[in-house]
């Protein structure tokens, strides 16, 4: 007799199968899934998976029916389940927070009924207003001062009505003037607003000037010989004011470079603000600082890798009980959101930071970075006296983290103070080169800065330590006034909060003496000049506060420096255009001996070869003595963390040719920055890549190829003027040509890895690598594929945690509800690949939301998109470990 399979059957062994798989998911052992299983069986609704939530709800004393998806009312028996060690704590999630500090387990609280995990500790909420930046012309400012003072002057009509008034005691006085609030400097609080260092400051600074000037005067001198009419003619005029605009340029750096170079050789600086032994004394318990690292879609394997090398070395200090660790995320990509959230609770469970490593996702991102952080200022700052900044992809030691708390505890007037963050951990030829220029010449430029500015310091935006306070009341960023491209919300606010700091009266330091702070380096060129592209809008934008009101004077510098770190390159650029014109206009125009009437003797023009070549060399000692001096200052002190003395020179004549070859290109690229951020481009604001990413040729072609054509093309213009000429501009031009091998081979890893084995381009922290960077190496390459949008609905577990660490709306108005369930329907039918972001976020974001499309992805049948049954197959089955058995 043949047995014949009814439809009901075959649906009944699907759902039962479909319950198997559920429960295969979960972290039970082989006897707690046959009695779930069982229960679910006894309640025989028609859909085991329900049935199954339904006996996990009531497991953990919840009520289904109290709740749209019965998979939300067992949200608290999974996390049990996740979490067996964990005990329900009987508080809001957000005192829960500080239930326990530094524990493999995180306190599980209640929030609205539903079970919630605190991913941040109690607020502690303080306002922090940006303050306007008003006037910002001087001359418009002096004009509206004048008004305001008349308008409060009295009138003589006035003054004689006055003294002819009778004065009657009943009436109060009435002044029918408008009062004027004058919009004084900020009244600083700062133990030391003065600053003990400013004369030798003034002098240092007013001797640098002098030197700049007398050095460029000398050159422009020399070069107005070697022009053919010596700088009278008006084309002349104009490429003099040119080369003397951007020699001057250049002699700032070959001062700061020569200062830093006098004082590392010296070996003592009396003004640096580490001179004075902070000791190793206990830190005050109030002393308590926040370790915030602001991230935006990045690398999350390799920002978490990071975070731990951090934290675990922070806790060999024994001082870890002073710190608390913020990520703060601006991600918008579902899937990145989805894996910080992963990479939190495994960050926490393996380091035993619940409690004292937070996670915090903003849904609005305002102002970007700086918005960031005011955000967690506003939240959290009244909680902490000091805030150390990381980037994605910083690393810092415990013993420079407790350093730097230790020199704000000993320098209270102390506002800011800046580490010299070390590049290293990436493999690229470019990023090597880099990492070796950075390494040997930075210190030269960072002590010389410190030599010019002390107290008046640069900020960099992260590794850097900031008093909290003052921060708050005096740095909050306003955006800049008016409706041009320049205008809006401050995009590099760095600088902007170093100099609001400075001029409320506390100081800005840099401790380029502090080891233990490490970040890295763009992978290949075209991702680097990616990041030059805001920076090149943000200090141009910041460009704007050089005349407002209370800046100090070595903050407008800064201001100045930043942007002629790529305005020099159309200057640079106009002043070649200039040149080859001057070259074409004497080579193809008849020279007028007689220019004026009754003129008795011809004006000849006059070439100096010898001045021009003497004028190069002058201009590539300028240039390049900094570099040789690095390296001597190196093989002096020690240069085998380089490989050696000879391995050190080697590498420093294979980095001098490719700067050179890079100057050109880099040139003609912040030229078209410059042109786009007065243009109104949008630079755009994309997360730099944190791996070693090659360029592709197709995409150097498509970058590069102009610069190619452009340089050929230039190249044989002045062969055809003059032979002669040609090697005068073979560095330019030639750069130009070769731009593309220049660019794809420099991004390879092979050859940056082929320079390592020969010994070039080393650097201390590869040949002998601190513990941070070796475990951040680690962590990375041990850190297994993290979830995403796809595993928050289907794994039953990482489904539970993503519910517990959303903050759902209390109330929703009913058309918004009835959006969302649109929106679920239509996930359940269309697949996760017909979501966008936005739309996937706002199912992370909701837990009702989350939790009914979880229990519809393994309750449904044929309308369920075959996505989603394809991500069910793929889930990874717990192992079967025993634990706890679940209350009848």
């Amino acid at each position: 007799m043949e047995l014949h399979i009814t439809p009901q059957l075959r649906q009944t062994s699907a759902a039962s199968q479909t319950l198997e798989d559920y429960l295969a998911c979960l972290p039970l052992s082989p006897e707690q899934r046959q009695d779930l299983a069982a229960r679910a069986g006894a309640i025989g609704s028609g859909d085991p998976v329900v049935d199954l939530h339904r006996v996990l709800a009531e497991a953990s004393g919840r009520d289904a029916s109290l709740v749209p998806a019965a998979a939300q009312a067992s949200v608290d028996a999974r996390l049990r389940l996740m979490y067996p060690a964990a005990q329900p704590v009987a508080v809001p999630a957000v005192q829960a927070a500080r239930a326990v500090q530094g524990a493999p387990v995180p306190p599980i609280g209640q929030e609205r009924g539903q079970p919630r995990i605190p991913v941040g500790p109690p607020l502690q909420r303080k306002s922090m207003v940006p303050r306007p930046w008003g006037e910002l012309n001087p001359f418009s400012r002096w004009v509206e001062e004048e008004n305001r003072r008349l308008e409060r002057r009295p009138s003589r009509w006035r003054r004689a009505r006055k003294g002819r008034a009778k004065v009657v005691e009943a009436a109060p006085p009435v002044d029918d003037e408008p009062r004027y609030i004058e919009d004084h400097l900020d009244q600083s609080e700062a133990p030391d607003p003065k600053g003990h260092w400013q004369h030798t400051g003034n002098v240092r600074r007013i001797t640098l000037l002098v030197l700049m000037v007398l050095q460029t005067s000398m050159a422009t001198y020399f070069m107005s010989d070697v022009l053919p009419y010596h700088g009278t003619k008006p084309l002349e005029m104009l490429v003099l004011f040119l080369f003397g605009l951007l020699f001057l340029w250049v002699s700032a750096g070959f001062w700061t470079a020569m200062t830093g170079f006098l004082v590392l050789m010296r070996g003592d600086d009396k003004y640096l603000i580490s001179h004075e032994k902070a000791g190793n004394t206990e830190i005050a318990p109030e002393a308590r600082t926040a370790i915030v690292m602001p991230i935006c879609n990045e690398d999350v394997a390799r920002v978490f890798a990071g975070l731990r090398a951090t934290y675990e070395s922070l806790e060999r200090t024994g001082q870890i009980r002073h710190f608390d660790f913020f990520i703060l995320s601006d991600s918008g990509e579902a899937d990145i959101c989805a894996a910080e959230t992963a990479a939190w609770d495994r960050l926490c469970r393996q380091t035993g930071g619940f409690g004292r490593i937070f996670y915090r996702h903003r849904r609005r991102r305002v102002k970007r970075k700086s918005g960031n952080l005011d955000d967690f200022c506003r939240r959290w700052g009244a909680a902490y006296r000091y805030m150390v900044v990381l980037d994605a992809d910083s690393v810092m030691t415990g013993e420079c983290l407790t350093k730097l708390t230790r020199l704000m505890e000993a320098h209270p007037g102390a506002g800011i103070i800046q580490t010299a963050p070390r590049a290293a951990g990436r493999d690229t030829l470019y990023a090597r080169i880099q990492q070796f220029s950075t390494r040997v010449y930075g210190p030269l430029f960072t002590a010389g800065l410190h030599y010019w500015q002390l107290g008046e310091s640069h900020f960099w935006g992260h590794n850097a330590i900031i008093r909290l306070q003052p921060f708050m009341k005096y740095c909050a960023l306003a955006p800049l006034p008016g409706k041009s491209n320049l205008s809006g919300p401050i995009m590099s606010h760095d600088f902007v909060e170093a100099s609001l700091m400075r001029r409320a009266g506390w100081s800005v330091w840099i401790a380029y003496d502090l080891d233990g702070s490490y970040e890295e380096m763009p992978p290949n060129l075209l991702d680097e000049l990616s990041r030059d592209r805001r920076w090149c809008q943000g200090n141009l934008m910041n460009f704007r506060l050089f005349l407002a009101r209370g800046m100090h004077v070595v903050h407008r510098a800064v201001f100045v420096t930043g942007v002629m770190a790529y305005v020099s390159a159309p200057l640079w650029g106009l002043f070649l255009i200039l040149s080859t014109v001057l070259l074409a206009a004497h080579t193809l125009i008849d020279p007028q001996y007689f220019t004026a009437p009754r003129q008795l003797f011809p004006i000849w023009p006059e070439w100096h070869p010898e001045k021009a070549l003497a004028l190069v060399s002058a201009t590539a000692t300028i240039l390049f003595l900094p570099k040789i001096l690095a390296v001597l200052l190196f093989a002096v002190k020690g240069a085998r963390g380089f490989g050696g003395a000879l391995a050190l020179f080697v590498s420093m004549l294979i980095e001098l040719l490719f700067s050179m070859a890079l100057a050109p290109v880099r040139m003609l690229f912040h030229t078209r920055f410059v042109l786009g951020a007065f243009l109104g481009w949008n630079a755009g604001w994309k997360s730099p890549p944190r791996a070693d990413n090659e360029t592709g040729w197709g995409e150097a072609v498509r970058r590069h190829g102009w610069h190619s054509v452009l340089g050929v093309a230039w190249g044989a213009l002045v062969y055809w003027l003059n032979p002669s000429f040609i090697w005068w501009l073979i560095p330019i031009a030639g750069s130009l040509a070769v731009s593309v091998p220049v660019s794809v081979l420099s991004s390879r890893v092979t050859y940056g890895r082929g320079f390592r084995r020969a010994g070039l381009f080393k650097i201390p922290e590869e040949t002998s690598p601190p513990l941070e960077l070796r475990e951040t190496a680690r962590h990375h390459e041990q850190t297994p594929p993290l979830p995403g949008f796809v595993e928050a609905v289907v794994d039953p577990s990482f489904n539970a945690l993503v519910c517990a660490t959303a903050h759902a709306h209390p109330q929703v108005p009913a058309l918004t509800q009835h959006l969302r369930e649109k929106l679920v329907r239509s996930a359940l039918k269309d697949g996760p690949d017909a979501l966008n972001d936005k739309q996937k976020n706002s199912i992370l974001e909701e837990p009702g939301l989350l939790s009914q499309l979880h229990q519809a992805v393994w309750s449904g049948a044929a309308e369920v998109h075959p996505d989603w049954h394809a991500a069910r197959q793929q889930a990874v089955p717990a192992s079967a470990i025993e634990a706890p058995v679940l209350a009848a």
